[in-house]
């Protein structure tokens, strides 16, 4: 438990919440007094995350939430609506991320409507149907997950352009939700280990050397920083991208390396 209790009372939507860092940010924020709604595409996923919340004494439900399909997502806020009484939190986690293909040109169309999709329009669909909750709440806080891929080339063209149009959507939205007194802002988070990355420990102990605090990133490093954005704490905080990368995008490691001073 975290001692704080910033969300009591608080009704609270995470999308792509059955594993990883949803899940840690479900976790966070119920511990923080929210009562939250675990969504995702795996039910039975998102009921074993929802009770392990329950178990720890936390307020939790879950539900099937598909965020390429509107009248999904427009059931999921209803649903939250209904269950806690208001919705003042949304938190955009869900996302797809397609490989790259070895040539460019060879990339199927179909990679790249799945991300943008699932990655970029899932989230505009969540705030399309949240945006009049939050505003009725009157302490609405949308935070979207985006990623040091929409900053800087790290591969994964689909994704990486989904993450960037995330950005971007923040910037545009939060002018116009915060004259409804709805703030929104992003994380950026670097290399975080989840299950994307089960079995490639040899890569993750590869990476670790790039990132100049000298680790991976942990579901618990975003779970944090979406608490602070969501929550009073960062009142006077809409329409900006907090990056949580351990430095990587900040110090070029490799480049001090190379002359000495790594």
């Amino acid at each position: 438990m975290t001692g704080l209790e910033r969300f009591a009372g608080h009704g609270v939507l995470v999308t792509g919440a059955a594993r990883g860092i949803g899940a840690a940010v479900a976790r966070r924020l119920g511990q923080e007094g929210a009562r939250v709604l675990v969504t995702d595409q795996d039910p039975p996923e998102a009921e074993r995350t929802a009770a392990a919340l329950r178990e720890q004494g936390l307020t939790a439900e879950a539900l099937a939430c598909d965020v390429a399909d509107r009248a999904s997502v427009e059931a999921a806020v209803a649903y939250a609506v209904e269950a806690f009484g208001s919705l003042d939190v949304l938190v955009n986690c869900a996302a797809h991320c397609s490989p790259d293909v070895p040539l460019f040109e060879d990339d199927p169309d179909e990679h790249w409507a799945r991300d943008l999709d699932v990655t970029l329009t899932g989230a505009y669909r969540c705030c399309r149907a949240a945006l009049p909750h939050l505003a009725a709440s009157g302490r609405g806080a949308i935070v979207s997950i985006g990623s040091v891929n929409g900053l800087q080339d790290f591969g994964n063209h689909a994704y990486s352009a989904a993450k960037a149009g995330l950005g971007s959507l923040t910037r545009t939205l939060a002018g116009h939700a915060a004259a409804r007194g709805v703030r929104m802002n992003l994380v950026a988070p670097g290399t975080v280990r989840t299950s994307a990355w089960e079995g490639r420990e040899k890569d993750l102990d590869a990476l670790r050397a790039l990132y100049p605090l000298g680790r991976i990133g942990e579901p618990d490093d975003i779970a944090a920083a979406v608490a602070f954005l969501a929550s009073r704490d960062a009142a006077w905080i809409t329409g900006t991208t907090l990056v949580v990368d351990g430095g990587l995008t900040a110090v070029q490691s490799g480049f001090h390396a190379v002359l000495g001073r790594g």
